[in-house]
């Protein structure tokens, strides 16, 4: 996805460098270039993918917490664990 973006980044900077040495052309065009055709498209771009790989994260972590939870409390009553052997009676 990196490739994508330098490319894309790379295109538009050409882009921009003809508009702005072009006989009617002026760097506020360039400069209007680059940000609208390049730096703000692919500041979304960018962000929509990492979307995904911080809905995986955040998924991963919860699953974490989950494991750690129910290796902390193996019956799963919410209690606190008593002994593991119950006490010995003793009849009267």
């Amino acid at each position: 996805m990196l490739v994508i973006a330098v490319a894309w980044m790379f295109v538009v900077l050409m882009v921009a460098i003809v508009e702005a040495t072009a006989p009617n052309g002026s760097l506020l065009g360039a400069l209007g270039t680059l940000l609208f055709w390049g730096a703000l498209p692919l500041a979304l771009m960018l962000y929509l993918v990492a979307a995904a790989a911080r809905r995986r994260q955040r998924r991963g972590a919860a699953r974490t917490i989950a494991v750690q939870a129910s290796a902390a409390d193996p019956d799963g009553g919410g209690h606190a664990p008593g002994g593991a052997v119950a006490p010995e009676r003793e009849e009267p």
